[in-house]
């Protein structure tokens, strides 16, 4: 799993190696949505409850979380520097794919 997150964000993927172009566009959003899936989990008190999903619309795409009501304090972080991070990560690999993606905690 780390050796394809390597590869997502130093864009190992996006240089050649995948093939077409709609091949790797289906490939690493749901890499990324797996990505975000992994750090949440690892984040909140009931990761059973969480439930990471993309939605793809005219602008790029949104992976949507949906958690308890308490652990969104544990993804948002103090001041809003946890979710700042992820945000940033998953829009530095997709830049990376020239795709625009954000990361939204629902409730």
């Amino acid at each position: 799993m780390f050796e394809k997150l390597i590869q997502l964000f130093a864009g190992g993927k996006s240089r050649g190696g995948s093939g077409s172009a709609s091949g790797s566009t289906g490939g690493s959003l749901r890499e990324l949505e797996g990505f975000v899936d992994y750090v949440v989990k690892a984040l909140v008190d009931y990761p059973d409850e969480v439930t990471v999903s993309t939605v793809e619309n005219g602008e790029g795409a949104s992976i949507q979380i949906r958690c308890r009501k308490e652990d969104i304090g544990k993804i948002v972080g103090k001041r809003g520097k946890t979710i700042m991070a992820i945000r940033s990560l998953v829009s530095g690999a997709a830049g990376r794919q020239r795709k625009r993606v954000s990361v939204d905690v629902l409730d």
